[in-house]
């Protein structure tokens, strides 16, 4: 990849998308093509080709999904597979059929076994039963790298997988029942605070372990990952570092400045129970996460508000 190079960033409106539009601009890589959901829809299979016919990119990267947190993939499970699956093979295959030379797929860390020995190890994969709260999302996603090995494999295309860890950051879903872990406190925690609620209920115990990494490491480890000549199939991206669901809801208690009190809700799932990833690989080829858990929650903070105030938070 040079600054040259044409990159379509897919889901670039999104948490993750947008991060790395503005990571490649800051780098040099001004040559990006874009397309909202509403210009072009992923589960076309005739646009999506007709759209690499006519922009051939020479590079693209996958950061467009249906997301959700737990309640939403136990919700909507039938949507969540069958949307990310078609996804995940409209591009990767019109990619190919148009002569994209490089394609980044970014899937997630629920593509490992629930019980699977931690921390997870990209070598996990397949190796056991899934985590059955997210198994529809993990199953495409698994589908999605498995295409880039097997095209890779096939065709001799350098197609291949980022696996990141729980992310959070600017632009991220604060949707109070359908949002990942960390902007759900953020906002059951700063609503508590308005309302000065005596308490904020969680699900589950508590006791589970999450690593959480802000978007703009994640965009520093795809860009790193695009110049990597001959990189695996498939890395893990994350901090290396786990909290407790616990100790994630006081950090963001403290940081906004709740006073209340923190109470667990025994009657929900607490999902799985530990999920860290093993990032040595790709720290050995160079790269690291650089933003702290209590840095990122203090720079996310004030962007809640500030979307908050001028009614642009994204809520979906």
């Amino acid at each position: 990849m040079t600054p040259s190079s044409k990159i379509y960033v897919a889901g670039h409106r999104g948490m993750v998308g947008s991060a790395v539009i503005r990571r490649l601009h800051a780098l040099g890589f001004s040559n990006t093509v874009t397309r909202t959901s509403s210009e072009l829809d992923l589960c076309d299979q005739g646009a999506v080709e007709t759209f690499f016919d006519e922009e051939k990119p020479d590079v693209v990267v996958m950061a467009a999904a249906k997301v959700g947190g737990i309640h939403a993939n136990n919700t909507y499970p039938a949507e969540f597979a069958y949307q990310n699956l078609v996804i995940a093979s409209n591009t990767i295959h019109a990619a190919y059929q148009s002569g994209v030379s490089r394609f980044l797929f970014l899937g997630s860390s629920c593509i490992y076994p629930k019980l699977a020995p931690q921390p997870l190890n990209e070598d996990a994969l397949l190796t056991s039963e899934l985590e059955p709260t997210n198994e529809a999302y993990a199953i495409a996603k698994i589908a999605g790298l498995k295409l880039c090995e097997f095209y890779r494999k096939q065709y001799g295309v350098m197609y291949h997988s980022l696996m990141p860890t729980n992310l959070y950051g600017p632009g991220d879903n604060y949707h109070p029942d359908n949002s990942h872990l960390l902007p759900a406190l953020l906002r059951r925690f700063h609503e508590a605070k308005e309302a000065e609620s005596p308490e904020v209920t969680m699900w589950g115990t508590g006791k589970p372990l999450r690593e959480l990494m802000h978007a703009d490491d994640l965009a520093d480890s795809v860009v790193f990952t695009l110049q990597l000549q001959d990189p695996p199939s498939v890395l893990n991206a994350g901090t290396g570092i786990e909290h407790s669901i616990r100790q994630i809801a006081e950090l963001v208690a403290q940081t906004v400045g709740y006073q209340g009190k923190i109470v667990n809700d025994l009657s929900k799932p607490d999902g799985t129970p530990r999920k860290l990833l093993d990032v040595t690989r790709l720290r050995d080829l160079g790269w690291t996460a650089q933003i702290p858990l209590e840095e990122g929650i203090r720079k996310t903070y004030p962007l809640f508000l500030e979307q908050l105030a001028q009614g642009t938070l994204r809520s979906r």
